[in-house]
């Protein structure tokens, strides 16, 4: 079961934007994230949700998508996301590890798959200008987005070419490619 949600949960740039994502959906997704490991027990994330298109548009504007796509400047209108969850780290806290955001996010995106929609990690994201553009007050440091809403787009995993080369790429139909280095490749003991 876990399995087939890990190969659901892949990075979808394109969704349906007309279907909402409801703020209780977002929500349940943050209840998971407090629920998952955190480093010390500090517990330090503190997350923004949106899912009103007037704040989804602020976003969505301080975001960078798909770095191998060098000629795509990200979803069109009407192919963006409909919901965001903004994850901060309250700097008041002492937090010794750094890795809380990592399992948050996936805890999320498992969540979102189960519940039928899909998301994106993104880190590429113009920190000031969201800070400024949320009013997000200086304590928290905002570490990444999560982008929402109901998959518009067909994502493949695939094996890495004899090159190694691990550049997602879209064919022809627009279908997302994704190469995986095979299992024993990354096992070293």
């Amino acid at each position: 079961m876990i399995r087939d949600l890990i190969l659901k949960n892949r990075s979808y740039r394109r969704f349906y934007q007309e279907v909402a994502v409801e703020l209780e959906t977002l929500r349940e997704l943050v209840d998971l994230a407090r629920l998952s490991a955190s480093a010390a027990n500090m517990q330090p994330l503190r997350y923004i949700l949106s899912c009103e298109p007037q704040k989804n548009a602020l976003i969505f504007s301080h975001l960078a998508w798909a770095g191998y796509l060098e000629d795509w400047p990200g979803p069109c209108e009407g192919e963006r996301p409909s919901a965001y969850i903004i994850v901060l780290e309250d700097t008041q806290l002492i937090h010794p590890m750094r890795c809380d955001h990592g399992i948050a996010a996936q805890s999320m995106l498992l969540g979102a798959t189960e519940k039928g929609l899909g998301g994106c990690i993104v880190g590429a994201v113009e920190k000031q200008g969201l800070r400024k553009a949320l009013e997000i007050p200086d304590r928290y440091e905002i570490l990444l987005v999560l982008a929402l809403g109901k998959p518009r787009e067909t994502v493949v995993i695939e094996t890495v070419n004899p090159a190694g080369d691990v550049r997602y790429w879209r064919d022809s139909e627009g279908m997302h490619h994704v190469p995986k280095r095979p299992l024993d490749d990354v096992i070293v003991g």
